[in-house]
Formats: structure tokens, sequence, C-alpha cells
């Protein structure tokens, strides 16, 4: 199949394959003799695959780290559970981080109203955000 029919099916674009390729996602593939890219139903699995690994998180080159373990014959399994338990730590520190945020967010909130903003001064800028006085 050619670019396009591949970006189609793949639900990516043309210039998306491109990349891929010229990261080492793709394999280059041959050309016809007209000059266009042909490839096979391979790289429709892969690009499938990748869709797949970025939707759990992996970057780009995670992603390449696993397919260079495949190309290379081994069985990539045990250094994606290792990545896919690295991506769970930093989604959970992540959560935390952000339900401190959310409560902050709150307690400003819930200050701002019971201030008067008559009582603003100048040197607070905005009393919501100033420190506690």
């Amino acid at each position: 199949m050619r670019i396009g029919e591949l970006a189609y099916a793949a639900g990516v674009t043309s210039q998306t394959i491109r990349f891929y390729e010229s990261r080492g996602l793709l394999p280059e593939t041959e050309r016809g003799e007209n000059g266009y890219r042909v490839y096979e139903e391979s790289a429709l699995a892969r690009l499938r695959f990748i869709a797949s690994a970025q939707a759990a998180g992996l970057t780009l080159s995670q992603i390449r780290s696993i397919l260079d373990l495949r190309d290379a014959g081994n069985v990539p399994c045990q250094h994606v559970t290792t990545l896919l338990d690295t991506r769970l730590a930093d989604v959970r520190t992540r959560i935390r981080d952000l339900t401190v945020l959310q409560e902050e967010l709150e307690a400003l909130l819930n200050r701002s109203r019971l201030l008067d903003p008559v009582d603003c001064a100048d040197q607070d800028i905005c009393q919501i955000l100033s420190p506690s006085r």
C-alpha cells in the first residue's frame, strides 16, 4: 500500500509516517518504480502499536526502545513492564500533586468569598493571592 493508504488505515497523516521513519520507529520502505513508498501490512501493525504505546503515555524514545528490542529478535515484555511501572508511578505522583493543588485552589476561592475588594491595598496587588497577614 502507498503512504496515503497506510496513513488512512492507521488514522495518522502521511507526515506522521515520514516523521516516524526519520526517527527509526518505522523502517524505511521500498520504493516502487514510480518513486512512491510501498508499505507492507506489518507497517500498519507497527503504527497501531505506536498509537497504543502513546495512549499508555510512553514517549517516542521509549517506544523506539521497545521496537529496537523486538527488531533484534528479543521479546520486550519485561522492558515494557518496567516502562509501565515507571509511568504509573509518575502518574500517581502527578495525581498527588494535583490533589494538593486542588486543595490550595479551593482554599483560595473560599478565602476570596470572605474578602471585600474595598480592603485590597495597592501593595497587595490582589489580596486573594497575597500571603495572609
